[in-house]
């Protein structure tokens, strides 16, 4: 019983929350030859009070370098007040710098790192630094990490250009045939000088605000370019990512239509003629006509399959110029075509899959648009003077 009782010391390693300093968000960015770290503390004094005081920033931001990334976090110790404590990282900001240098040695250490979580969001700095995106004050949201995830979350479900990856994520697209990938993208809109300080929650409108933009582009684990915000919604429709999103469609004369897409299913299948792969696309959206400034009848049926006409039309060919973008200019697998030929047939795609990089920029595509009206409102005329 007394040796039982010696493996029983549960709480032998334990840290109370007074000892430690609450990590929200990680930055890594590339310095000349170092690594450089920012970490965002939450400040609990200002957090958990309730009572009205004034101003204090409700997180603080530290830096330090090394000549690796676990060099920088144990030399971030000597800023620190208290240690630091990871396991509650939302969201993993990678500098553009570093992104291009290749991420396999930050993946590497937050997948080893045993008091670290993979549930984090991976995002990239566009045209901005880690330390400059984990500078900026958001209003509303007091910690700028939940406004950073949030924003993320709600733009994926409305607009469809952003995608919220987490390390598990990331991991398992990296290690596919292609070693391809993709991550959203942030970036610092307006004055990044003012961002860091208490006018910028004090304003009606903030002089730096953190947006998101286009998706960036992996391969072979290092950033090779960036999809525009509507490259990136394409892409987000042929990878079966589309939560919510818009079209504007142009009318027959004068004016537009906008429509909700309420709905958008995408089945992708591969074949193989004589060891000649190619892929075909089909989708299947729904959208609701939510605005609409031209004479149109939208209770004739003729109406409404011009318009399911003219919206296929429209999405099929900007999925066509996004295609484009993604074999010829990036040359990057990030829809994992080759994965869906290897499920198609894997005896024919071992046949073809020494030449893949050669065959993947010419590899035929084929695209099946088919848009359905569902709603119209109950202003189904409009009448205009």
């Amino acid at each position: 019983m007394l040796l039982v009782i010696l493996l029983l010391g549960g709480c032998w390693n334990k840290r109370e929350l007074n000892e430690l300093a609450i990590v929200t968000a990680v930055g890594v960015d590339k310095s000349d030859e170092l690594i450089e770290i920012s970490v965002q503390i939450v400040n609990p004094s200002q957090v958990a009070s309730n009572k009205a005081s004034s101003f204090q920033v409700p997180v603080f931001t530290y830096h330090a370098k090394g000549k690796s990334l676990f060099d920088a976090i144990r030399r971030l110790t000597t800023l620190t007040p208290r240690k630091p404590y990871y396991a509650h990282a939302q969201i993993i900001i990678i500098g553009e710098e570093m992104a291009e240098d290749g991420m396999n040695s930050i993946l590497d250490l937050f997948q080893r790192d045993p008091e670290g979580r993979s549930e984090f969001n991976i995002v990239v700095a566009h045209e901005s630094t880690a330390q400059e995106i984990l500078s900026i004050l958001t209003p509303l949201e007091d910690i700028p990490a939940s406004k950073m995830l949030k924003s993320l979350k709600d733009s994926e479900a409305a607009w469809g250009t952003t995608e919220s990856v987490t390390l598990d994520e990331l991991v398992q697209s990296l290690g596919s045939i292609d070693k391809s990938a993709v991550l959203p993208s942030i970036h610092v809109h307006g004055d990044a000088d003012a961002g860091d300080n208490s006018l910028n929650v004090e304003k009606i409108e903030s002089p730096a605000q953190l947006q998101y933009g286009g998706l960036a582009v992996f391969k072979n684990y290092k950033l090779i370019g960036f999809l525009s915000e509507e490259e990136s919604r394409d892409y987000n429709f042929l990878n079966n990512n589309i939560k919510g999103s818009f079209e504007i469609i142009a009318c027959p004369e004068n004016g537009k239509i906008s429509a909700e897409i309420i709905n958008s299913s995408t089945k992708v299948t591969g074949d193989f003629q004589h060891d000649k792969p190619s892929i075909t696309f089909q989708l299947e959206i729904e959208q609701n006509v939510a605005e609409i400034s031209c004479p149109l009848d939208l209770t004739k049926s003729e109406t409404i399959n011009a318009l399911n006409k003219e919206t296929s039309k429209q999405i099929k060919k900007r999925l066509e110029d996004t295609l484009h973008t993604i074999q010829k200019t990036y040359q990057a697998d990030i829809l994992n075509f080759g994965e869906v030929l290897h499920r198609e047939d894997y005896k024919a795609w071992n046949r073809i899959k020494k030449d893949w990089p050669t065959l993947y920029p010419e590899l035929e595509v084929n695209l099946e648009v088919d848009v359905i009206t569902k709603g119209i409102g109950t202003a189904t005329k409009l009448k205009l003077n």
